[in-house]
């Protein structure tokens, strides 16, 4: 189902390097952006799990989760040690513009039993071109708290949506959980206290010649 989240302001202009196909540092393009939630899929996020919304000030969409857990040991089904969750989103964005996925923030709960270990890792890319490389951040037992994680893309590395296309973005992120030499229970969420994550993508905009 085609869920759309829609704001107004003014967009967040971020550094990046020029390219033939798009020009110097552009100043943030008056409207409006949307993000249509084309697919939600993956076992981290069955159907009616995920939102999608729009940052007020237009920097960025959050992602809310409800149901986003890795387990192992104590008697875990082996299939619970992993899971993931695939957003296909089209973000619409004023004519002239293109942006880049700057920055996300992730953020959960940890209960990881001593010689265990988590996993949060994600890449993301525009249909039709290759994915990035997965960003991976380690979380070590014992731990019993919340934890958080963000991946930052150099300057240098960022990729943009094509100029005059319009691609889908892809967001690929994983949860896994390895219980190592552990004997109890462990697990990892991508969930806070009340039930939800907000897990926030920072936009690069720049100007299309």
């Amino acid at each position: 189902m085609l869920r759309t989240a829609t704001v107004a302001g003014v967009l967040l202009a971020l550094l990046a390097v020029p390219s033939p196909a798009l020009a110097d540092d552009a100043p943030p393009p008056p409207g409006k952006i949307t993000v249509d939630v084309v697919s939600v899929n993956g076992s981290g996020c069955p159907a009616g799990t995920a939102a999608v919304a729009v940052n007020h000030d237009n920097t960025a969409f959050t992602v809310t989760y409800s149901r986003y857990l890795a387990q192992a040991g104590g008697g875990a089904d082996p299939t619970e040690i992993r899971k993931n969750c695939q957003l296909n989103l089209r973000v619409n964005v004023p004519h002239g513009f293109t942006y880049a996925v700057a920055q996300a923030d992730y953020r959960g709960y940890a209960n990881l039993a001593g010689g265990a270990s988590g996993i949060e890792q994600a890449n993301y890319y525009f249909t039709g071109t290759s994915p990035t490389a997965h960003i991976r951040h380690t979380f070590r037992g014992p731990l019993n708290d919340n934890w958080q994680a963000t991946d930052k893309t150099a300057v240098t590395d960022l990729v943009y949506a094509p100029c005059g296309e319009q691609r889908n973005l892809n967001v690929n992120s994983e949860l896994r959980v390895n219980k190592g030499s552990s004997t109890g229970h462990s697990f990892m969420s991508m969930d806070s206290t009340d039930g939800s994550v907000n897990t926030i993508y920072h936009f690069a905009w720049k100007k299309c010649d």
